[in-house]
């Protein structure tokens, strides 16, 4: 009787891991199996000696403390000081790389982002850190700058540095769950061209998004997770992976945990597309009007009724927010989410947001307490009408077949969600 060969076994080694994206991203790569592998430093040495994982990658906080347990390592990463790959040899000598420096480099190119001459910026001092700077040296940096909390260059003395052309977050600061948070202001950097971020999730940061409200060439770091996966599993198999295959898994990935959000005026149908759009793209449906009912245990007219607007607006901020920081949904929201802006980060963060118009005499009104008749709505549109302009990233038209409106949802969603913002 033949016997099965055993697939190989690799694992990424981190502090928090709850949210990686690395194993949907090495099983869709490679044929092996992909552990995560969240670890106290005072366990990482028996995971590293555990012959049953052929390779590791890693993560924060131990990018340098693993290089002590390499037997051998790259000379790009003796030379950055970082080691975020690790592949066991026959002997069991375990060999460090670092190819979080491809990735990196795959971010700059795919943003079209040139570092030649530029004044560069990089928050931050840990691994990731080292990455970034060596990249930017070696593409001819006209100066590099490091920001940290207690460096000669800091966030309390800003008019040091805030000539920088191009700023790259590599702190954690904005990552789930503590996203809404950016280290920086960036109306003070008014030669500021670019900002990177390496944080994946959320896919827009705080400070990505705000790079994207003042019109500032942006990415998150999504793109540059993949890229160094891609790296990594040569690394792994010794085999090549061509372009077309790393696009295609980063195109799938991102669709798969990006949101659809639908915004648009009380009764326009968003609530009936979302949960048809849904089994399209086999994502949950979310209702964030519905969460409000079920969470506060009464009807929206009721609350309306009892505590007024201005209350229902708060909850809706507090729901909203918390609901928009989720990954891979489609999530419906109430007509009145833009008329508190701080939606809108929230909204942005993980999602592509659409905006659904309907003709004002054909909306739904049964249930809906401020849709009280045609001239209300009138007013009500001619209010709302600038900030539902404000949120969206498409307009789509539900005036005709239903069914088409979801399909075009859909299609508009698969083709644009990756949407790198550039000047």
């Amino acid at each position: 009787m033949w016997g099965v060969a055993r697939l190989k076994k690799y694992g990424l080694l981190g502090k928090t891991l709850k949210h990686s994206y690395s194993k949907q991203i090495h099983e869709a790569l490679g044929h092996y199996e992909y552990d995560l592998l969240p670890t106290d430093e005072d366990r990482l040495a028996d995971i590293l000696g555990n012959s049953e994982y052929s390779g590791f990658n890693v993560t924060i906080p131990y990018k340098q403390t693993v290089i002590p347990y390499c037997a051998k390592i790259s000379n790009s990463a003796r030379k950055i000081g970082s080691v975020n790959t690790v592949v066991r040899q026959k002997n069991g000598d375990l060999y460090g790389y670092n190819t979080d420096y491809d990735g990196f480099e795959a971010l700059l190119d795919t943003t079209g982002t040139a570092v030649c001459g530029k004044k560069v910026a990089i928050l931050g001092s840990g691994g990731t850190f080292k990455t970034v700077r060596s990249v930017c040296s070696d593409r001819k940096a006209g100066s590099i700058i490091g920001v940290s909390r207690e460096g000669e260059y800091n966030y309390d003395n800003l008019s040091a540095w805030n000539d920088a052309d191009i700023i790259i977050n590599t702190t954690p600061v904005g990552m789930y769950p503590n996203s809404g948070k950016s280290l920086v202001n960036l109306d003070l950097f008014k030669n500021c061209c670019a900002v990177l971020d390496v944080v994946y999730n959320p896919l827009k940061t705080k400070l990505v998004f705000d790079a994207e409200e003042r019109n500032i060439s942006s990415a998150g770091g999504l793109y540059m997770l993949v890229m160094q996966a891609v790296r990594a599993c040569e690394l792994f198999t010794g085999e090549c992976i061509d372009d077309a295959t790393a696009q295609n898994v980063y195109r799938n990935l991102i669709t798969s945990v990006k949101n659809v959000v639908l915004t648009g005026m009380p009764g326009s149908g968003k609530s009936s597309i979302g949960r048809s759009l849904a089994k399209t793209l086999g994502k949950d449906y979310i209702d964030i009007d519905t969460e409000i009912v079920k969470g506060e245990g009464m009807t929206i007219p009721d609350i309306f009724a009892k505590f007024g607007e201005a209350h229902f607006r708060k909850l809706e901020l507090e729901y909203t927010r918390k609901i928009a920081m989720l990954s891979g949904k489609v999530i419906s929201t109430g007509g009145g989410v833009v008329l508190n802006r701080d939606n809108k980060y929230s909204l942005a963060q993980n999602g592509m947001i659409f905006c659904i118009e309907r003709q004002l005499s054909r909306l739904a009104t049964d249930g809906r307490p401020l849709s009280k008749g045609l001239d209300e709505l009138e007013k009500m549109y001619a209010e709302r009408k600038a900030s539902y302009d404000y949120f969206s990233d498409a307009v789509i038209d539900n005036n005709g077949d239903f069914q088409d409106t979801v399909n075009r949802i859909a299609e508009v969603f698969k083709n644009e969600a990756i949407g790198y913002k550039r000047t």
